[in-house]
């Protein structure tokens, strides 16, 4: 497995259009963590960017040998509103953007039966640049539960579309993120992401979810033991035989530097992992 590094973790958690930093220090952070790879936002390059801004982009990645490991080329996608599935319908702009970062995996999104045809569609379209799309398992979308994940990937029948395995978003809808579920996902899972979270009654922030209603929670450091049990997690990855990419896939912490948040994830992510049988690339 390689560890990569969301462009997320310049972010607000709230606000996912800016960037507190800029692409070529968050680059240079990464290095210096020990990332192999940036997973990019449209906070700092999507599908709306010059060619101009997209050949940059790729350019400081290539210079310090790190590999985009997935790109996410619009707002609508990282907000999973009403308009995120409109990537499908218009997959054309998204593929452009993952051959110009040198990137062969893109995230989509689905909320309704009536986008698995379009889906479909743009998988197809997508097969033909060697180029694969992932949805997360996400709240308010075909993929909250492991059974709609499942039934989704399924009836989209495609072997260019696939899953971004994200426990705490499986934990907000009330399912099982352990080995069970992970083996029964694994055929399909191109990317994994992690973040953390601590579910409580009075926690700061509020998600809806449609299994179970709004749930409450705090956003807490990758190392806090109260949230995602991630040992549990590489565990399974490992018995699985998944080798692709283990994304920090954490927002920014207000009480840290990004720098300082980096490194620590990293360098936590990295010793549970050896621990638990993860060979690092």
């Amino acid at each position: 497995m390689k560890l990569s590094l969301s462009v997320r973790i310049a972010e607000e958690f709230a606000s996912k259009e800016r960037a507190c930093i800029p692409l070529r220090e968050l680059a240079d952070l990464a290095v210096e963590a020990g990332y192999r790879g940036l997973c990019m936002r449209a906070s700092q390059v999507g599908a709306h960017s010059s060619k101009l801004e997209v050949e940059l982009a790729r350019i400081l990645t290539e210079a310090r040998q790190l590999e985009t490991t997935m790109v996410t080329g619009d707002f609508a996608i990282v907000y999973n509103n009403a308009d995120a599935p409109g990537c499908l319908r218009r997959i054309q702009p998204y593929l452009d953007l993952a051959e110009a970062l040198d990137s062969s995996l893109i995230r989509v999104a689905l909320k309704h039966q009536d986008d698995i045809e379009w889906a479909r569609k743009a998988a197809d379209e997508a097969a033909k640049r060697d180029i694969r799309l992932a949805h997360q398992c996400h709240t308010e979308s075909l993929f909250e539960t492991v059974a709609g994940i499942e039934q989704t990937l399924r009836a989209i029948d495609r072997p260019n579309f696939g899953l971004i395995y994200e426990p705490a978003n499986l934990e907000l809808c009330g399912q099982d993120y352990g080995e069970t579920t992970l083996r029964r996902l694994a055929p399909w899972i191109f990317n994994v992401y992690f973040q953390n979270q601590f579910i409580h009654d009075k926690g700061a922030i509020t998600l809806n979810t449609w299994t179970r209603g709004p749930v409450r929670f705090d956003l807490i450091p990758m190392d806090d033991p109260r949230g995602i049990d991630f040992a549990r997690v590489f565990r399974a990855l490992v018995h699985a035989g998944y080798h692709g990419p283990v994304t920090v896939h954490q927002a920014g912490e207000a009480w840290t530097a990004p720098a300082k948040t980096a490194q620590r994830t990293a360098s936590f992510l990295r010793r549970l992992g050896e621990e638990s049988g993860v060979h690092w690339k």
